[in-house]
């Protein structure tokens, strides 16, 4: 597999790790639960995903890349809301 499909393939999941994150009912609960006892919650999330080529396959260069989510403005002001810096 090309350096460039390897990069389809991973901003592919960097989409869909993102979207489960801001989509997810089960986190909103969670935070809407905690911020109902009277606490702000604060959220860091950092993913590292690596690619090891598997045996018996053609050998290529290991990759692996921290991940950046690319937030919409309606992703920041939610962030903000739940006093998140989006930063």
């Amino acid at each position: 597999m090309e350096d460039d499909q390897l990069k389809q393939h991973q901003k592919k999941l960097e989409v869909a790790i993102n979207h489960a994150l801001t989509k997810s009912p089960a986190i909103d609960t969670a935070i809407e639960d905690i911020r109902g006892v009277g606490f702000d919650v604060f959220l860091i999330i950092e993913a590292t995903i690596g690619f090891n080529r598997r045996e018996g396959s053609s050998s290529v260069p290991q990759q692996s890349a921290t991940v950046t989510l690319k937030l919409t403005t309606r992703d920041e002001r939610f962030l903000k809301s739940l006093k998140i810096s989006p930063e």
